[in-house]
C-alpha cells in the first residue's frame, strides 16, 4: 500500500517552471502522503462526511480565508473548515495579465494533474488559470497556485502546515472518485454590504456576474455547473444545441429556468444594495498597497517581524513577499 501511494505521489508530480508562483522539482519525499489529521477526520465523522467524499474550495481575498466544503450524507455540501491565508498579492479584482501580481478570481476546476507534491513552497495545487473564459478574453499568466509558506506573487499562501492539511483533504477526495474539484475565488464575501461598498469599482460588473455562482452555492449547497458564453460565466444553465463552445459568442437560449430560491436570494441582495446606496450610508471600500494577510498573521508579523513569521510558516523559511505592504491598514481607502 505504501509503495502504491508513493507511486501515485510520483505520478502527481509536476515540474512547473513558468512565471507566477513558480514550483521547482525537489527530492521526492513523503510529505504528499501525510494522512488527514485525526482531529479533522473526527470532524468529518461528526458532520456525516467521509475522507473520500467530494469537496468544493472557496477563497475570499478581503477576508484572507480559504474554506473547504465537503458533501455529507444528505448530498449537500457543508463547511468542513476555514483556513486563514498568510499572504496573497495584488488587489481586489481578477488577474488579467502575466506579471500583474494579481491572485485570480473566478471559477476553476482542479484535477489530479494540477497537484504538485514537489513544490518549492512545500506542497501546492495549480488553479488552472487561465480558465476557458479567461483564455478567450486574452488573459495571460500561469502557475497560479494555492501553496505553503507566506509569500505570494499572484498565488494564495497558506503556510506549510495549512497547505499540508488542505493537500491531504484534496488528495483523498480525488482518490475517492471526484475527477475535479471546484475552486471558487472571490474578492470578498459577497454580502449586500460588500457589494455596496465596492459599487464604484471598475470590476463591479464582473463581481456581479460571479455572485450568481456564489448565490447558487449559498442557497442550494450544491456545486454550480459552470458554462462560458457572452463573455461571462453562466451558472446551472441548459442550452439549446448543447454546451456553448465559444466563450465570446452570445449565449444560446437557456432551457432551464433559474431556481426560484436562488432568484429570490439574488433579488433580495440587489434590493439591499440599492437601499444602502440610497440611504447615503458611508461604506468605505478596502484598498491594499499589495495584497493582504489574515489578521492572525498580521499580529504575528507586527509583534515578531518578518524573519520570525517566515520561520513559523515555512519549513524552509521562505521570505515573506513585501512584508511592509502586508502591514498596511486593510481598512484604508483611496475613494
Amino acid at each position: 500500500m505504501f509503495r502504491k501511494s508513493l507511486q501515485l505521489a510520483a505520478l502527481l508530480a509536476l515540474g512547473l517552471t513558468a512565471a507566477g508562483c513558480v514550483s521547482s522539482v525537489l527530492d521526492v519525499d513523503t510529505k504528499a502522503l501525510q494522512p488527514i489529521p485525526a482531529k479533522l477526520t473526527a470532524t468529518m465523522n461528526a458532520k456525516s462526511m467521509s475522507p473520500s467524499s467530494p469537496i468544493v474550495v472557496r477563497i475570499f481575498k478581503q477576508e484572507s480565508e480559504l474554506e473547504i466544503w465537503k458533501r455529507d450524507r444528505t448530498g449537500r455540501f457543508a463547511l468542513l473548515k476555514t483556513y486563514p491565508m498568510c499572504r496573497w498579492s495584488g488587489k481586489l479584482g481578477p488577474k488579467t495579465r502575466n506579471g500583474d501580481r494579481q491572485a485570480p478570481e473566478g471559477f476553476y476546476h482542479v484535477s489530479v494533474q494540477n497537484l504538485n507534491p514537489r513544490s518549492q513552497y512545500y506542497l501546492s495545487f495549480n488553479l488552472g488559470y487561465p480558465n476557458k473564459l479567461e483564455a478567450a478574453l486574452g488573459y495571460s499568466g500561469e502557475a497560479l497556485m494555492v501553496h505553503g509558506a507566506c509569500s505570494s506573487s499572484g498565488c494564495y499562501a497558506l503556510t506549510d502546515d495549512g497547505v499540508a492539511e488542505i493537500y491531504a483533504v484534496v488528495r483523498e477526495a480525488l482518490r475517492g472518485g471526484q475527477t475535479t474539484f471546484q475552486v471558487q475565488a472571490y474578492p470578498f464575501r459577497m454580502t449586500p454590504e460588500n457589494m455596496a461598498r465596492n459599487r464604484n469599482d471598475p470590476n463591479y460588473a464582473f463581481w456581479t456576474n460571479i455572485k450568481q455562482g456564489y448565490d447558487t452555492f449559498e442557497v442550494t449547497r450544491r456545486q454550480p455547473k459552470v458554462s462560458y458564453c457572452g463573455r461571462q460565466y453562466v451558472f446551472d444553465a441548459e442550452f439549446e444545441g448543447g454546451e456553448p463552445t465559444d466563450p465570446l459568442a452570445a449565449c444560446p437560449p437557456n432551457t432551464k429556468p433559474q431556481d426560484p430560491a436562488v432568484a429570490a436570494r439574488s433579488n433580495a441582495d440587489r434590493h439591499a444594495v440599492d437601499t444602502l446606496l440610497a440611504s447615503g450610508t458611508v461604506l468605505r471600500a478596502h484598498a491594499y498597497s499589495d495584497g493582504g494577510m489574515h489578521p492572525s498573521f498580521r499580529k504575528l508579523l507586527e509583534r515578531n517581524g518578518p524573519k520570525s513569521l517566515a520561520k513559523r510558516t515555512s519549513r524552509t523559511s521562505v521570505p515573506i513577499s513585501r512584508p511592509d505592504a502586508a502591514l498596511a491598514d486593510p481598512h484604508s481607502t483611496d475613494d
